[in-house]
């Protein structure tokens, strides 16, 4: 059995507190933009961290409706993010849940322009997608976005000029995920099956050369993007150029920054870890109070935002009992290897 952290360290500072559980932070010229799955019911899913305490809706609330049609509402963000580009970016995995089925044309990558709040693009996925596919993270690189399915293992590509979509890697040993491990204890959902998300984590390099993704549950790989970018590649080409890079834990997210050193979410010890780009694995803190850390976001002051969204206490991942410790906390710390990347551009 794991043996958790027993001491908090000094380093992590406490920044925000959720009565929901929290699964994504982004910082974006000052401002702050927090997501929300429905693990704790149906609700608004993306609001803004005002200075004042409060949390207003965004863009607006009439996206955040429950059970509106997905034409102009959120189906189920499963995170956001700062672009290189100055925009907000959320990803919409389609699907109100894991396992559960796709809503026609609800699978989205949604670019709002932070000066605004204003949705200024939506690209559709569906047409790269399974019925059971969970759009789960995405990563820049020019031109280029990359998507992770953590329902359906694979990668997809979106050129964000033309949202021309490409699915790689599609069903590819290095995207399919094994049994999830959280605090000592293999994750079960309501019907007590264990609990598998596929390829879930993916990160750049500051130089746009490689693809880092791993599934949930650990071991990571990469690929140089030139494989992937190409549409003339073949399958069978894009799999024999994946390389195992490393082995890691079950994860919650990940960062990365300008060195190219990922910060990696141990959610089986409740550490976060950095990986270098030598591929050599180091523990950068350890502490009782990093309960499932999701996905993590470094600023451009060198800080590590840490949401400790306890996802493994939730329902769905809890054979059915929500044991979740409210308040949910964000956790902040500076790290010595570097700002944010952010993404290549």
């Amino acid at each position: 059995m794991s043996t958790l952290p027993t001491r908090p360290d000094p380093r992590l500072t406490p920044v925000l507190s959720e009565s929901r559980v929290c699964t994504g932070v982004t910082s974006l010229r000052g401002r702050v933009f927090l997501s929300y799955p429905s693990a704790d019911g149906p609700g608004v899913q993306v609001v803004e961290a005002l200075p004042d305490g409060r949390r207003a809706p965004y863009p607006d609330a009439a996206w955040n409706q429950a059970n509106a049609s997905p034409d102009s509402a959120f189906v189920h963000v499963n995170g956001l993010r700062a672009g290189p580009d100055g925009r907000l970016w959320m990803i919409d995995s389609g699907s109100p849940q894991l396992g559960g089925q796709q809503v026609p044309g609800g699978a989205r990558l949604i670019a709002v322009d932070a000066h605004d709040d204003r949705v200024e693009r939506v690209y559709h996925l569906g047409e790269a997608l399974h019925p059971t596919s969970y759009v789960d993270d995405v990563r820049f690189n020019g031109a280029l976005a990359y998507l992770t399915d953590a329902g359906m293992p694979g990668l997809v590509v979106l050129d964000l000029e033309s949202g021309r979509l490409r699915r790689v890697l599609d069903g590819h040993p290095s995207t399919v995920g094994g049994p999830l491990v959280a605090d000592g204890r293999v994750l079960r959902d309501p019907h007590g099956t264990e609990v598998r998300l596929h390829v879930d984590q993916l990160e750049v390099s500051p130089d746009g050369r490689w693809l880092y993704y791993q599934p949930a549950s650990g071991g990571m790989s990469r690929v140089d993007t030139r494989w992937i970018d190409d549409p003339a590649v073949s399958a069978d080409e894009v799999a024999r150029r994946v390389e195992r890079w490393c082995d890691t834990p079950s994860t919650g997210g990940t960062a990365i920054d300008a060195n190219g050193t990922i910060y990696l979410s141990d959610v089986e010890r409740r550490r976060i870890l950095t990986v270098a780009p030598d591929g050599s694995v180091r523990t950068l803190v350890a502490d009782p109070r990093l309960v499932w850390v999701d996905a993590m976001w470094l600023d451009a002051e060198a800080r590590l935002w840490m949401p400790a969204a306890q996802l493994h206490l939730t329902a769905g991942f809890n054979g059915g009992r929500s044991a979740v410790d409210y308040p949910m906390h964000i956790y902040r710390m500076s790290v010595p290897t570097g700002p944010s990347r952010l993404d290549h551009s």
